[in-house]
């Protein structure tokens, strides 16, 4: 009798045996349709915008939206048509625009700007922490806005991606205003930047090995200019050596040495910047008095102060002034004097991330797994992330990992 109640249970678990087994599966992602809004710049001399016409064609091609407001693109040489060709609407009202849920744009926001935005949206844009004032960073946060400021996005390098590629243009453009001012047309010396035959080459000073002073070098060697680097770092002047690839004069910052280039040069460009604060003032102005009538100085830095002591912040409209006869250039924001070529590069950058957000279901989840991107969150949700900027303002500051994983 128990054999055979046994025997019955035995059938039994074959049975559940052969039944399907429960599996796990991937829970994948849900797109998210994106609604962004790109504002005109209202900074001054600000001439670029984040995103070109082709770029605008390709996120509503994947189902996004864009709002964009008259003339937003003008000073890029983009015209309006050329945005709604591609899809984009375009409005003449500034508030439309900040009802997007993004917003993406080149300059930080004013605080007139601020108070157009809606609670709980997306802001990418530039943060610029030598000129950020309590007041817009306190109504952010009111807000309750997700900030992200693109100088700290990094690639999957590591490097920061967009000050790198802001920093080839200016580096290459630097030289190219060089070439200008040495000429008759601006009462320079009227010498041609480089050399011909027969002809000493112009002799130029780089201060920094950076990414500016390495394409700063880069380009006034192909136009057959005399080149010496200066840097503190022997990592850095080592690593713009094998960049280039060619034997350039390389030296660390001696005194003397410095002096004798900086007196003999036509050209001096002042490309040193500091991780925070001021950039280094390495020449002084008795160095600088001594230099040869109707030179040229360009100070990149001066967005930080400068790295000469006689700099003197300029615009694009009235760019230089004279100080013991040597022409000084100190536009803190060189990058928009060829508009275009920053706006093409900046678009490389922002577009795949705004693919990135829609394909993820929403900024969280590209936090969360792209640490580059999470790398340039500085408020999220209204919290402060920026343990920096914190301590300057006196803000607390939460934990942006800690932040994600309780709302997910």
């Amino acid at each position: 009798m128990s054999s055979e109640l046994y025997s019955g249970f035995s059938d039994v678990a074959k049975q559940a045996m052969m039944q399907p087994q429960e599996s796990m599966l991937e829970v994948k992602n849900k797109k998210n349709k994106l609604y962004i809004g790109i504002p005109k710049e209202v900074s001054f001399q600000e001439n670029r915008i984040a995103l070109t016409p082709l770029s605008i064609a390709l996120l509503i091609n994947n189902g996004h939206e864009v709002i964009l407001e008259s003339n937003a693109g003008q000073a890029a040489n983009f015209k309006d048509k050329d945005y709604s060709d591609q899809g984009a609407r375009i409005v003449y009202d500034t508030k439309s625009v900040y009802e997007a849920n993004i917003i993406i744009k080149i300059a930080p926001p004013t605080l007139q700007e601020i108070e157009m935005m809606r609670p709980h949206q997306i802001l990418i844009s530039a943060l610029q922490l030598s000129t950020l004032k309590a007041d817009c960073l306190h109504a952010l946060l009111l807000k309750k806005i997700t900030a992200l400021c693109f100088e700290h996005l990094r690639d999957e390098g590591g490097s920061l991606s967009v000050v790198r590629a802001m920093s080839e243009i200016v580096g290459a453009t630097s030289i190219l205003i060089a070439a200008e001012y040495l000429s008759n047309i601006f009462d320079g010396k009227g010498l041609m930047l480089g050399g011909i035959t027969g002809v000493p080459p112009t002799e130029i000073v780089i201060l920094g090995a950076g990414t500016v002073g390495e394409y700063a070098a880069r380009t006034a060697i192909s136009l057959g200019a005399e080149v010496k680097v200066f840097d503190p770092s022997i990592y850095k002047l080592r690593r713009l050596q094998n960049n280039i690839g060619s034997r350039v004069f390389t030296s660390v910052v001696q005194p003397i040495v410095l002096e004798k280039a900086i007196t003999t040069c036509d050209v001096a460009i002042g490309a040193m910047r500091a991780e925070d604060g001021r950039s280094p003032c390495i020449v002084s102005e008795s160095t600088v008095s001594r230099m040869k009538p109707n030179s040229v100085i360009i100070d990149v830095s001066i967005d930080q102060g400068g790295c000469f002591e006689t700099s003197e912040i300029t615009n694009h409209t009235h760019p230089i002034f004279r100080k013991y006869d040597v022409i000084h250039y100190c536009v803190p924001n060189i990058a928009s004097r060829v508009a275009r070529t920053a706006t093409y590069s900046l678009t490389n950058i922002f577009t795949p991330i705004l693919l990135d957000i829609g394909e993820k279901g929403g900024l969280k989840n590209v936090i969360w797994q792209n640490t580059g991107v999470r790398n340039a969150v500085y408020i999220y949700d209204g919290h402060l992330t920026s343990k920096y900027i914190g301590e300057r303002f006196n803000i607390p500051c939460k934990d942006l990992d800690l932040l994600i994983v309780s709302r997910r």
